[in-house]
């Protein structure tokens, strides 16, 4: 009796359950990866934004405007702004996670801010204080 060569349909099955055990933990632990990926370049660029802001006062004695510094392009991860008080004396930069087709929206963490003290602040996607997940953890 000749044994044939080839997958038997249990062997088939067993790949086939292996490949999609893989799957269902690495999709979960990539996007995670990629929030914080985005969240820390978001982070970056308010530090930009705030060093840039220092730079400005010590020239003009106030903090610039919206228009007055270049901020980073928007991302396909955040908006970024910058809201002065009427006096310019003090301002807070925000970076607003935006909501994209196909992209891992960031609602732990969907609005990081910093002000002229150097201060972090951030809050969910509900608008409630979230602060010390987000930019603890970066």
């Amino acid at each position: 009796m000749t044994r044939a060569s080839g997958v038997t349909l249990v062997e088939a099955l067993t790949g086939i359950v292996a490949v999609v055990v893989i799957a269902a933990v690495a999709i979960p632990l990539w996007r995670t990866h990629e929030l914080r990926a985005r969240r820390h370049e978001a982070m970056e660029t308010l530090a930009r934004i705030q060093s840039e802001q220092d730079r400005h006062f010590g020239d003009n004695a106030r903090y610039a405007g919206p228009g007055e510094i270049a901020l980073s392009p928007a991302t396909a991860a955040y908006r970024y702004e910058i809201k002065c008080s009427e006096d310019q004396l003090s301002y807070v930069a925000t970076a607003h996670a935006e909501k994209r087709p196909g992209s891992v929206f960031d609602a732990r963490c969907a609005h990081l801010s910093v002000d002229q003290h150097g201060r972090h602040f951030a809050t969910n996607e509900s608008g409630e204080d979230s602060t010390a997940d987000c930019w603890d953890r970066k």
